[in-house]
């Protein structure tokens, strides 16, 4: 468990999966208004179990026993399917907490798909040394993606 300004991360238990799938609901879907979000969360929560099944840690981020965060990456492959922060969090530092939990578990590197319409993910990802290696379609959503990668 690994603390931060106040922000702490641990990994996730079944007992914090309702409210990470709340937050991450609640934060999509104030990125992509006009995406039904709470129609994905069953989807979600059956992608972090295959995640983890697979090798992928899920670790979540909590400031006053408020779940704030959530990563999921995988150390043996060094992909990073979510990384994602209460909206009323924004800016306050906890994207960065979690990034440097995931090169802490993956520190030969990181590769990620982000929308290409995400231009605050991609500042972040690009201000912390990710670069654009591909594009490609989201095969659930068709949106366009770009693929990243971090090497150190």
């Amino acid at each position: 468990m690994a603390e931060d300004g106040g922000v702490t991360v641990r990994p996730m238990v079944p007992q914090d999966l309702a409210e990470t799938l709340d937050m991450w609901v609640a934060t999509w879907q104030a990125a992509y208004p006009h995406i039904d979000f709470a129609a994905r969360r069953g989807w979600t929560k059956d992608r972090i179990a295959q995640l983890e099944r697979t090798g992928s840690r899920a670790l979540i981020a909590l400031r006053d026993n408020r779940i704030i965060g959530a990563l999921v990456v995988n150390p043996q492959t060094g992909y990073l399917d979510q990384l994602v922060v209460a909206t009323a969090d924004h800016g306050s530092g906890v994207a960065d907490i979690l990034l440097a939990e995931a090169r802490r578990l993956s520190p030969l590197r990181l590769d990620l798909h982000v929308n290409q319409d995400n231009a605050r993910a991609i500042r972040f990802y690009q201000k912390h040394g990710f670069v654009t290696v591909a594009e490609d379609v989201n095969p659930r959503s068709g949106a366009p993606i770009y693929r990243m990668s971090w090497r150190p």
